[in-house]
């Protein structure tokens, strides 16, 4: 249970995309890595570990091997999750008795679940230097924030169905008439900076919720973020107790803005990864030729939860290719590619996960459900290389808080790092070694 236990410190430490990236970083660095800078000249050695960061919130690692970097072996996952972002003029007065905060939905999220619980701030400010200005993390650390209900009384259909307005039922409240204008105040005295020196901020609402271990065996995990925080801490995990690569390039991807379509200048349909993968050919004095040679040879595993069968709606999920809580990794199969996953990648990485010992388990959508699409099939749009998008079957997926089986995280762990430690090569199309 050790993993779990650190997979949830790892989750409360981080409310944001912004911490996510900073804690993540942090064990990068603990663990020998060197952190690079975009703006800076790279200089690379066979043997180091390196990750760079972009807009505080998106990072990449990367292992270079002892002898050629002719490959890569590439672990996606993504650092944000659906919540309500505080808009630059955050304060609503409501006559004079109530201060709320004004929000917008990040995501697409279960709005019911987030009414009736402690709520808090946090995210990234820019604070202003002598030389300009820095990005900060912050995080208000306490119990500041409520969505109250609308009582039974006043809303006699809300459990016949209702739709919420995000405009409307969604504002927290924030304090009394007396708090009108102590926003920006509490943000500047939490950062310990005037006011004055605050320039800008990234600020979101989470739940003031601490991921715990339940169910009658401890057989399940209950915590916000789960998606998508528990398979970028598995990759994490992963990375770090591979073996150092002889040959190719381990590489671990943590983007931002998955909840929103990836198309930000740190998301997965970003030239992100592009940009890495090249700097790190003209790094190591490669050629156009060889960056791409490496990129054929290539593979990534595109991480992001799936959806487990519902105790009480199993209707809801495919009769045969459903998932469930507990019985391994998760492959993602989609017709029209939504998931990359096909035979190719599937077949690689059944093997690597029989000769590990490792369970897993197949997913598609009911073929009357559209489903939602993840990292893979964006990030490849930039870079062509063979892909397998993968989860862990969870529950209520983007709700305030959702529920995981304890058991999997071990299982996606060990599966990440046999992958890590796989020499794959490639040869006439179609063509693959494995060992």
């Amino acid at each position: 249970m050790n993993n779990v236990k650190n997979l949830l410190s790892f989750i409360d430490r981080s409310p944001t995309a912004f911490h996510a990236t900073a804690n993540l970083c942090a064990e990068l660095e603990a663990s020998g890595r060197t952190r690079l800078d975009e703006g800076g000249a790279w200089k690379l050695e066979p043997g180091r570990g390196y990750f760079v960061t972009r807009n505080t919130s998106s990072v990449i690692a990367f292992d270079i091997p002892s002898g050629e970097a002719d490959s890569f072996r590439i672990i996606a996952a993504h650092s944000d999750s659906p919540t309500f972002k505080i808009k630059e003029n955050a304060e609503l007065s409501v006559r004079g008795k109530y201060t709320k905060l004004n929000v917008e939905r990040y995501g697409g999220m279960l709005f019911s679940t987030w009414f009736d619980r402690p709520l808090s701030v946090a995210g990234r400010i820019l604070v202003r230097t002598e030389g300009g200005m820095e990005a900060r993390l912050i995080d208000v650390d306490r119990d500041l924030l409520v969505i109250p209900n609308v009582a039974i009384h006043m809303n006699r259909e809300i459990n016949d169905g209702f739709k919420y307005n995000a405009q409307t039922d969604l504002m927290p409240l924030f304090g009394d008439g007396e708090a009108k204008g102590k926003f920006r105040a509490l943000i500047a005295e939490t950062a310990g900076v005037p006011e004055d020196d605050l320039l800008g901020c990234d600020l979101y609402l989470y739940p003031r919720v601490t991921g715990r271990v339940m169910g009658r065996e401890d057989e399940y995990v209950l915590s916000p973020r789960l998606d998508d925080l528990e398979c970028a801490y598995s990759g994490l995990a992963a990375f770090l107790a591979a073996e150092k690569p002889e040959k190719g390039v381990n590489m671990l991807c943590v983007f931002d803005n998955e909840e929103v379509g990836s198309g930000t200048k740190q998301g997965a349909d970003s030239t992100f990864l592009y940009d890495v993968m090249q700097r790190i050919f003209i790094a190591l004095g490669k050629t156009q030729e060889d960056a791409y040679r490496a990129a054929a040879a290539s593979f990534m595993l595109s991480a992001d939860n799936a959806h487990a069968v519902h105790p009480n709606h199993p209707e809801k999920t495919d009769e045969e290719n459903c998932v469930y809580m507990n019985e391994g990794i998760v492959i993602k199969f989609n017709a029209n590619q939504r998931y990359t996953t096909d035979g190719v990648s599937s077949a690689l990485f059944h093997k690597l996960l029989k000769d590990a010992g490792i369970p897993c388990q197949h997913f598609a959508n009911r073929s009357d459900v559209l489903g939602g699409g993840t990292l893979g099939n964006i990030s490849g749009s930039h870079v062509s290389i063979n892909t397998l998008d993968i989860g862990l079957a969870q529950l209520a997926m983007h709700s305030c808080v959702e529920t995981a089986g304890s058991r999997d995280v071990d299982y996606m762990i060990n599966g990440m790092k046999a992958f890590y430690n796989a020499r794959i090569s490639v040869g006439r199309d179609g063509e693959f070694g494995i060992k």
